[in-house]
């Protein structure tokens, strides 16, 4: 018996050698469900961390999840450490420059993995430069709300270079080591609603 489009439809998850991913479809992310986020180093001592409280984004998961693809814009005014004077200054031309690129941007260009763990690859567009990317990304889970749509959630994380962006202010400390660490981690959590 062959199944139905509306059968289909209902179904939230599949099983792909042996694992249960999410069915084929498009997903919208709802960003007051989820999380891009940061951590750097201060003073080689500590870890700061920030966010981005705006941003939008499409997961299309294809019928082989090696084909799925990833799109996501993040408006960088909507940074966040929880310190004003920081947050001034990772905004302006030392860092994220935002009055000249308001926007930070991630399109995915391979997909591989197996099982619920995967590998994101992807080219990030900040300051009008774009480098590629890594981000290993766990599949979290799939069920309906409470409105009837279908959810789907992922952790990942991945570690970036901010120079490699322009983005290499620092001040040497008399001690040695630098205010702010090169190395960038990357933590997002994605919850996204089918289309």
């Amino acid at each position: 018996m062959t199944e139905t489009t509306t059968q289909a439809q209902a179904r939230l998850s599949r099983t792909v050698d042996g694992a249960e991913l999410p069915v084929a479809g498009t997903y919208a992310i709802d960003a007051s469900h989820s999380a891009v986020e940061f951590v750097v180093r201060h003073l080689g001592l500590s870890k700061v961390r920030g966010g981005f409280g705006a941003f939008d984004g499409v997961i299309e998961i294809a019928d082989r999840p090696e084909e799925s693809r990833v799109t996501v814009d993040v408006a960088l005014a909507s940074l966040d450490t929880r310190e004003p004077n920081r947050d001034e200054h990772l905004r302006a031309s030392d860092f994220f420059d935002v009055p000249n690129h308001p926007t930070m941007s991630f399109r995915s260009t391979r997909v591989t993995g197996s099982g619920t763990d995967w590998i994101l690859e992807g080219n990030l567009t900040l300051r009008g430069v774009t480098n590629p990317v890594s981000l290993d990304v766990t599949f979290e889970g799939t069920g309906r709300d409470p409105w009837g749509g279908h959810r789907i959630a992922f952790s990942a994380s991945g570690e970036i270079v901010r120079d490699h962006w322009g983005m290499n202010w620092n001040q040497v400390l008399e001690t040695g080591g630098f205010v702010i660490g090169k190395k960038v981690k990357l933590e997002l959590e994605v919850e996204a609603v089918r289309g």
